[in-house]
């Protein structure tokens, strides 16, 4: 029977796609009509009131035209755009790539509500440890899309095997409530984590399977001693309370008895404000649904130019454009022809930030790798607010 997800043969043949652009083209073929069309990709606005978000997916993109006779602009990947911003364009013949539009707004439309939540979740995390553990709220067949993009958008580690090696990184987690209750002891559970675990990985202890947090926490320092990285607090939300509270505690009997050195981890319906809110005694975070369940950015992707000729619909600009971004921040939007803009605030002149990443069944530019890409995204969110 297999996995319910399309074989990326089927995604490459075009077949993922809304019957609606089926009928286009066959109607098109049927006249002899293909014209030479400009294709552009921007949100007129970004969900849950964001000011801002992280571009992701274009290195999928790329896969998808390879092969066929057409030309990709693109900001980079990782980059920071604004609602309303062009941010991808595909020009060629229409019945050429007509098909895929479909598919090519899935790829970037998920993968940038994915980074740029994670992005927030970084901004509010500061340095302190944040990893990805939200693979298990999603089908299995996109684990691998989800993570590398909560990586990219600053996730520190991805919880999931093949996700991690995709992404050129080793994965990161602790242990589970499963262990310890197959155990049906903490000592013996930490006691088997430790002596079958490599020495690379981090000891990180869930202290909260059996007992109260803070003498969980407690106890779980005195069997593991200078080895203890961390304890995780994965309290289920009907048993919190105050779980800042909770946190503090566990804080202070850690601190009196000596073990200042090991950090506090919680996990458990973690978002950017839960982040700010719990890092008074935090020290890292596990984020799982609020990433893998991001919304997604709705891109659309409209014709702007025929044949050479700026045209598109009501309520779109006309014309290919260019994005222009100057040192002191100020943006900017011209049409693609125009070679050189002077920044209006301050005189300098703007970069041009919309490329050529593909043309003439040619890959352009050598593509990044995602811990590349993260640090992108690191240095374009430096400074910006939730």
């Amino acid at each position: 029977m297999g996995f319910q997800v399309a074989p990326d043969e089927h995604i490459k043949a075009g077949l993922v796609t809304d019957v609606y652009f089926e009928r286009v083209k066959k109607a098109l073929e049927k006249r002899g009509i293909n014209p030479q069309v400009d294709m552009e990709v921007r949100a007129s606005e970004l969900p849950n009131g964001w000011e801002w978000a992280v571009f992701a997916g274009l290195e999928e993109v790329i896969e998808l035209i390879s092969g066929l006779p057409v030309t990709l602009r693109s900001i980079p990947e990782g980059y920071v755009f604004r609602a309303g911003e062009p941010v991808l364009s595909v020009s060629g013949r229409y019945l050429d790539f007509g098909v895929y539009e479909t598919a090519i707004l899935g790829l970037v439309c998920q993968a940038s509500g994915i980074a740029t939540n994670a992005a927030r979740c970084r901004i509010a995390a500061g340095d302190k440890l944040l990893i990805s553990f939200g693979a298990r709220r999603m089908h299995p067949a996109i684990a691998p899309m989800i993570e590398r993009n909560a990586f990219i958008g600053g996730c520190d580690g991805v919880a999931v095997i093949e996700s991690a090696h995709m992404i050129g990184e080793e994965p990161m987690g602790t242990m589970s409530h499963s262990l310890i209750i197959c155990a049906e002891d903490e000592r013996a559970a930490y006691e088997m984590f430790d002596e079958a675990t490599d020495p690379s990985v981090l000891r990180i202890a869930l202290v909260d399977t059996f007992q109260d947090e803070k003498f969980g926490a407690v106890f779980a320092a005195s069997v593991l001693g200078e080895r203890l990285y961390g304890v995780r607090l994965d309290t289920p939300g009907s048993r919190r309370g105050d779980f800042l509270k909770i946190l503090e505690e566990v804080r202070w009997e850690l601190d009196i008895r000596g073990y200042s050195n090991v950090r506090i981890l919680v996990s458990g319906g973690i978002d950017e404000y839960k982040i700010i809110e719990l890092g008074k005694y935090a020290d890292g975070f596990g984020v799982g649904t609020h990433i893998s369940n991001s919304p997604v950015v709705n891109f659309s992707m409209d014709i702007v130019e025929v044949e050479g000729k700026p045209l598109a619909k009501r309520g779109k600009k006309s014309g290919l454009k260019q994005l222009w971004v100057c040192s002191c921040g100020e943006r900017k939007e011209t049409l693609a022809m125009v070679e050189n803009v002077l920044c209006s605030s301050c005189g300098n002149s703007m970069e041009p930030i919309i490329e050529e990443w593909f043309a003439d069944g040619k890959i352009l530019r050598s593509l990044e790798s995602p811990r590349q890409i993260r640090s992108r995204v690191l240095q374009q969110i430096s400074g910006l607010e939730l």
